[in-house]
């Protein structure tokens, strides 16, 4: 639980943020994107945020500020999800400290996951998980790797019925399972799936993607930006003219844009540790989408880098 002190910490963060112009209207003046979510028809902005390694962090002041001005950004560039995990280490608590720490939170999309085996460990897993975050109920709860899917999809049905949890899934943080991965996706009654695809790692593309379009299955996407490392190849690298036909004028954008072009594709969750990164990252939540000619001519572009 944060103190006075850290609680003033946030509000100072808050401040920075608006010194530092990080509103909706400084961002962009552009349409918000959004997508809905196949099974509800629920319109989510595309651009949300992820926290594994970036939110695991101690509970002191700095740290609380410095994570306080993120979520203050993803709040000003209209975004509401929120992804996290008890495998993130601290994240899911920090999530819920800086939240605490707000006067007047927006509506979040808050999305967790479970992570262990055995069906009254994930029952626990999962309520600690809701007073960490401080959520009362989560949007999205989903079963990492698929530990002991059966198990905990079995609570995640009966969860959903009593109106515990409003969308239930499955996730995979490596390209490893997929094979379980479609099968489940196949045969399960599920909301949403989680996976990595970026313009560099596209293997989602041969069957993970179709399959969610065709079983109406809204997919939440991790690694965008392959943990960094495609700004390596970029970096030295002008944007290609094509770009500002998309309101793109970074790389981070280019990028998220291009995932974006996928029909099947819902949200993506990229990770920051840095306000102005994430200020980068939420310019992406407006404006075009390539169409997939350009999302050819982006291919090849990245190819020739």
């Amino acid at each position: 639980m944060i103190n006075r002190r850290q609680v003033l910490q946030i509000s100072a963060g808050m401040l920075a943020t608006q010194s530092l112009g990080l509103h909706a209207d400084s961002i962009t003046d552009l349409p918000l994107i959004q997508r809905s979510i196949p099974r509800s028809g629920e319109l989510l902005p595309v651009i949300g945020m992820g926290t594994s390694r970036t939110f695991d962090t101690k509970a002191s002041p700095v740290a609380l500020g410095k994570l306080s001005l993120i979520l203050e950004t993803l709040f000003a560039g209209k975004g509401t999800v929120i992804d996290s995990s008890p495998m993130y280490g601290s994240a899911e608590t920090r999530v819920g400290d800086v939240l605490r720490g707000l006067e007047n939170p927006p509506p979040i999309f808050a999305a967790t996951k479970v992570w262990i085996d055995g069906e009254e460990q994930g029952i626990a897993q999962m309520e600690e998980s809701a007073r960490r975050m401080n959520v009362e109920r989560f949007d999205l709860i989903a079963i990492h790797n698929l530990k002991d899917w059966k198990t905990h999809l079995a609570t995640l049905k009966r969860w959903k019925e009593e109106g515990k949890v409003r969308y239930i899934g499955i996730t995979t943080s490596h390209g490893r399972d997929h094979e379980q991965f479609l099968e489940i996706m196949r045969t399960e009654p599920l909301d949403f799936v989680q996976f990595s695809y970026n313009i560099e790692d596209r293997a989602a593309e041969e069957k993970l993607l179709p399959l969610a379009q065709e079983r109406k299955i809204a997919t939440m996407i991790n690694r965008p930006f392959q943990r960094g490392s495609l700004f390596g190849k970029s970096r030295g690298h002008a944007l290609p003219e094509m770009a500002a036909e998309l309101n793109c004028n970074s790389w981070a954008q280019f990028y998220l844009k291009f995932i974006l072009g996928h029909p099947a594709v819902t949200c993506i969750i990229p990770a920051t540790a840095k306000a102005h990164h994430m200020t980068d990252n939420m310019k992406a939540n407006f404006g075009r989408v390539p169409d997939a000619s350009q999302r050819a001519e982006m291919l090849q572009v990245f190819k020739s880098l």
